[in-house]
């Protein structure tokens, strides 16, 4: 009791830190109140060569650069090894050639795994094929305005990986087609791709349709990050699933399952002699097989993936407007999937 007979409560003091600490943990103050209440610290700056020397210009026009050019070599280096084996083979089988055969279609389906294998390695992980580039745009938000500058860089990397098996072969090619400069689609099928002889287009479009959509499927989950497949390993795993799809379904078609691949071969082969029947094959088989069943396999492919096995809805196009936020959440796979995507932003930009 004071003199005045009002009565007074003794409120006990509580500790400064743990003002602050209560300060500094209630939800319904604002961040900058709290920081300032409390002794906040502020983390050590990062010292990355990234936030130390800001993109310039010049370095966002060469790393875009730098993707277009790992597209170019990476298709190169598989051509050069796919249609390099498949002259080898074939044309190692004429005895005025060679005097005994140096491959057969083990050899073949081997030497284009690793080619994909190697071209994965040297392009640092790109597309290395058009329709996986279409299908990611498409449906993993990869930017559209890469996609024109990814595919040209593929198409021209199979034409000049053509080109210098071309030039590496066309001796052995004159003797197999019994006089110099004549050129049948006979050997033209050791850079593009032909459905055999007993093939309707019809069942070519479905082998190369089902063999791009096998090859998709394998690429996105080996991409996934919930598998946490490390990136040391992709090439290996590139190298047994066309192994695989090459030894399973490769036969009656060639195995296109790239529409580079098979164009910029082609593109080569129409060039060297073998003229317009190259592209007037089959009533333009070329267009409708190893190009838009191709595309339409990896289209497939990622729809199907995505609806039935795939939860990121960060970069999933199909995900976010099916589960929308209300997916779970694998912390460490999200973490991956947001180093990565931070990695790819850096050259997003078209300047």
């Amino acid at each position: 009791m004071t003199g005045e007979g009002k009565m007074s409560i003794q409120i006990p003091q509580e500790s400064r830190i743990e003002r602050v600490a209560t300060r500094a943990s209630d939800p319904f103050r604002s961040p900058i109140t709290a920081v300032a209440s409390s002794h906040y610290r502020p983390p050590t700056p990062p010292t990355s060569d990234s936030m130390l020397y800001p993109p310039t210009l010049t370095s966002r026009r060469r790393a875009m650069l730098h993707e277009y050019a790992a597209e170019f070599f990476g298709v190169m280096i598989l051509v050069i090894f796919g249609n390099g084996v498949n002259c080898q083979a074939v044309l190692s089988s004429n005895p005025n050639a060679s005097s005994s055969p140096k491959g057969d279609y083990g050899s073949v389906t081997i030497a284009w795994g690793v080619g994909l294998a190697f071209g994965g390695w040297i392009s640092g992980g790109g597309h290395i094929n058009p329709a996986i580039t279409i299908a990611l745009a498409t449906w993993r938000r990869f930017p559209w305005y890469k996609v024109p500058g990814f595919i040209i860089s593929q198409v021209l990397g199979g034409l000049i990986g053509a080109a210098i098996v071309y030039a590496n072969y066309f001796h052995a090619i004159d003797v197999y087609e019994g006089g110099r400069g004549a050129r049948t689609l006979q050997t033209a099928g050791l850079f593009g791709t032909y459905g055999a002889d007993y093939m309707t287009n019809v069942s070519c479009f479905f082998s190369e349709f089902i063999g791009c959509a096998m090859l998709m499927l394998g690429v996105l989950s080996v991409l996934d990050p919930r598998n946490k497949v490390p990136a040391c390993c992709v090439p290996f795993a590139l190298f047994f699933f066309l192994a695989g799809i090459t030894a399973a379904l490769g036969w009656e078609t060639s195995f296109a399952v790239n529409p580079a691949r098979d164009l910029g071969p082609r593109l080569l082969t129409s060039m060297v002699g073998y003229g317009g029947q190259v592209y007037s094959y089959r009533n333009h088989y070329w267009i409708w097989c190893p190009i838009i069943a191709t595309i339409l396999g990896a289209q497939v492919a990622t729809i199907v993936y995505d609806i039935f096995l795939y939860k990121d809805g960060t970069e999933s196009v199909i995900c976010t407007k099916l589960y929308g936020n209300n997916y779970e959440v694998d912390p460490e796979a999200d973490a991956i999937s947001r180093r990565r995507r931070m990695t790819e932003s850096k050259s997003q930009s078209p300047v």
